[in-house]
């Protein structure tokens, strides 16, 4: 791995350890505050109070649910790119950066065949996750990336 590569990779990490971190500071400062409303006693502090103690743990379980999976993807992004078999960002752009929706559909179809052709490789459900997010849908790009992680870790 390049060098730029490889401080790409730290800085992005560091970032997110960063925010990580910053989040688990606000779910403590809530939890603190959800505890004080609950100990006044008050039938609208304690109510708020309970609502905001379940935020920690939802807060918690989410992130976790996205290191799990970015750590999985990294996995195999590392498994591809020793395989060359990483999927390749040559679709034509606009002058701002922005894909070519035309171009990005028309690459769409290859990835979605290979993926309904080969449904229990993790590959294809890999491929096909770039290919959604090159086309604009990050709801299904996730949900592919995600089903590619649950085949990969089987």
């Amino acid at each position: 791995m390049a060098t730029s590569s490889k401080r790409v990779r730290w800085t992005s990490l560091a970032g997110a350890v960063a925010l990580t971190g910053l989040l688990a500071l606000y779910v403590g400062v809530v939890a603190i505050r959800a505890t004080a409303l609950v100990r006044t006693g008050e039938p609208v502090g304690v109510g708020l109070g309970i609502a905001l103690w379940i935020l920690p743990p939802l807060v918690i379980w989410l992130v976790a649910r996205e290191w799990l999976l970015a750590v999985d993807v990294q996995r195999m992004a590392d498994e591809l790119a020793a395989a060359d078999e990483l999927p390749v960002d040559d679709l034509p752009r606009s002058p701002g950066g922005r894909i070519d929706r035309a171009a990005a559909r028309a690459a769409f179809e290859p990835a979605r065949e290979l993926a309904e052709a080969a449904p229990d490789d993790w590959r294809s459900w890999y491929h096909l996750a770039f290919a959604y997010d090159a086309a604009g849908d990050r709801r299904r790009a996730r949900e592919s990336l995600r089903t590619a992680s649950r085949l990969h870790r089987s």
